[in-house]
């Protein structure tokens, strides 16, 4: 046979797409590599148009037993991956399989893993910002510094760069204290600063020197513009 006829023949058989999702999940939804075979046998009679392959069509294909493969059928069935499904062309009712839930349970799996991974990091990123603080302080927090801390966190929702960047400005003011602190988280989430971003608008903002002050600085009259007190922030 030619190399374009083998070729040709290659590609007018088709190609059976299983999702990457399903590779990385099956063994953690409790699918053995047995069942995972026949479920990629299933997907390829799909393509070929068989919605409901018979025992005798699977084993055909595969080392399995017609016995084992009615086994096999009935487990995913059971664990609620597959369902029998009724769908109709032309007016002509027909049954077929249906592998939409072991979709959908791969999908939950996957998100419940990204969810198990983000709650790590964040449970990391929340043990390091305590190591933070006691790098600025230069010294070990007291028990009411961690837990005020914490108050930030799990009270007042406070996300963790935001914490740091308002311990950050306590360094540039410097005016090192939970209190100080605490008064700058107070007033972002007053602002409803959220982000990094926020809080670089509001930092540049009280910053800024009125343009007075900056025309006495270019005229050499000013030199320092003094950094902004957050203590002194009162409500309005």
């Amino acid at each position: 046979m030619k190399q374009d006829e083998r070729l040709r023949m290659w590609i007018e058989q088709g190609n059976v797409s299983i999702p990457q999702l399903f590779f990385n999940s099956y063994k953690k939804l409790g699918i053995t590599d047995t069942d995972a075979m026949l479920i990629l046998q299933m997907e390829a009679y799909h393509t070929q148009h068989i919605e409901f392959p018979t025992p005798s069509d699977f084993s055909s294909r595969m080392n399995l037993t017609e016995n084992e493969v009615s086994q096999v059928l009935q487990r995913l069935m059971q664990k609620g991956y597959l369902k029998i499904a009724q769908a109709s062309e032309n007016g002509v009712l027909f049954e077929q399989f249906s592998l939409l839930p072991l979709w959908e349970a791969v999908l939950d799996s996957t998100i419940s893993i990204q969810n198990d991974q983000i709650e790590v990091k964040d449970k990391e990123e929340e043990g390091q910002i305590f190591h933070v603080f006691e790098q600025e302080f230069g010294r070990l927090l007291s028990p009411m510094e961690c837990e005020t801390i914490a108050m930030w966190i799990d009270q007042d929702h406070h996300g963790i760069e935001i914490i740091k960047a308002a311990l950050k400005e306590a360094v540039i003011a410097q005016k090192l204290s939970m209190r100080y602190i605490d008064r700058i988280l107070f007033e972002w989430k007053k602002k409803k600063v959220t982000t990094l971003s926020d809080v670089e608008k509001q930092t540049k903002s009280f910053r800024s020197p009125p343009q007075s002050i900056r025309q006495g600085k270019a005229q050499g009259t000013v030199k320092r513009v003094p950094l902004y007190n957050w203590l002194e922030e009162r409500d309005r």
